[in-house]
């Protein structure tokens, strides 16, 4: 059965993990450890390197000086660029949704067809393993150093129930740039700066899509440390689909607002009947409404990162709900008591 199409207990568990930093910062690296540590657990995972599926052509800019035709592998905000890592996901869509064929791929001019058929290759079922349960990863191996490009995976993520999850590997530029020029195909070196000053590490405080990120420092190369925190992320992620995910938290954040509302109105009811002044009511009401806004969005916070479920049904919401309520209930309480004690 196909991921996009699974439901329930018959869904195939499946992770799109992004693999992002500077060039030469390890990634390749850390996606053999993450093979060989998935390989030892029986799933099926590959690799879906951008460098390799994108035709060279798409990374270079061609301009003229004195007449003579020039090739710079500049591939920042360049529109046909684009087209060819949207054709990747596409890709990764397309067996998402029909995993039996693997010959096809939607933008055969946008992507290199043979890397792609060795992509997939790596997952086809494995010989005594059930392949409606067997766990499916994949490495999404770029730069993907704007947000933006990392939002699109996660909202294909979103899109069929998978799991999501980021690496980002923080290496000093000097590393990188050393480690580059001992490639049999090195990069201009004014790429990596340039890539420098626009990359985006992962920012979960901003981005809450963004919760499920590590950050590792590969400046002395990957560990086998390193290959067991992406691990757990990985682990983590196949068991917290993100749409089921989301749709369980919303759930509970609404529950939770619903009831704070209750209180708040139950409380001002109490401060009127113990005469506190119509002035400080305006006050109360906004501290109580302050104090609601950061309960709820820490409780969003919390269940996102720490609820372990696969569907909505298998949590009690009303429970969750309940004993979370209980704690705002008692910063509620809090701070009526101290309003009506300053003024009687």
């Amino acid at each position: 059965m196909a991921a996009a199409e699974a439901g329930g207990g018959g869904r195939t568990p499946a992770c799109l993990c992004v693999l992002c930093g500077l060039p030469a910062a390890g990634k390749s690296t850390l996606a053999r450890g993450i093979l060989s540590a998935a390989a030892e657990q029986e799933w099926r995972a590959v690799v879906v390197p951008y460098d390799d599926l994108i035709p060279e052509d798409a990374f270079l800019t061609r301009v003229e000086e004195d007449g003579v035709k020039l090739q710079y592998m500049i591939p920042f905000q360049h529109t046909e660029w684009k087209s060819h890592r949207q054709a990747v996901l596409q890709c990764v869509e397309q067996f998402l949704k029909r995993p039996e064929v693997f010959a096809e791929f939607p933008s055969s001019s946008l992507i290199n067809g043979a890397a792609w058929e060795r992509c997939i290759q790596a997952l086809r079922h494995p010989e005594g393993l059930k392949p409606d349960r067997t766990p499916l990863l994949f490495l999404l191996d770029d730069n993907f150093y704007y947000p933006s490009m990392r939002y699109e995976v996660f909202q294909l993520a979103r899109k069929y129930s998978l799991g999501f999850c980021q690496v980002y590997l923080q290496c000093d530029l000097e590393s990188c740039i050393s480690r580059n020029r001992g490639r049999t195909r090195p990069i201009p070196a004014e790429v990596i700066l340039e890539m420098v000053k626009r990359l985006e590490s992962p920012n979960p405080q901003k981005n809450s899509w963004e919760m499920q990120s590590v950050t590792l420092n590969t400046t002395d190369n990957v560990s086998k440390c390193d290959i067991q925190r992406v691990m757990e992320l990985i682990s983590w992620a196949l068991t917290n689909p993100e749409a089921d995910r989301l749709k369980c938290a919303t759930s509970v954040v609404h529950r939770a607002d619903q009831a704070c509302r209750r209180l708040i109105s139950e409380a001002m009811k109490t401060a009127r009947e113990s005469q506190v002044p119509s002035e400080q009511m305006r006050s109360l009401a906004a501290e109580l409404n302050e104090s609601k806004a950061t309960f709820l969005h820490n409780l969003r916070k919390q269940f996102l990162q720490e609820a372990s479920f696969i569907r909505e049904e298998d949590v009690d919401v009303e429970h969750v709900v309940k004993r979370a309520v209980d704690f705002f209930d008692d910063s509620k309480k809090e701070i009526l008591l101290r309003f009506i004690k300053e003024h009687k």
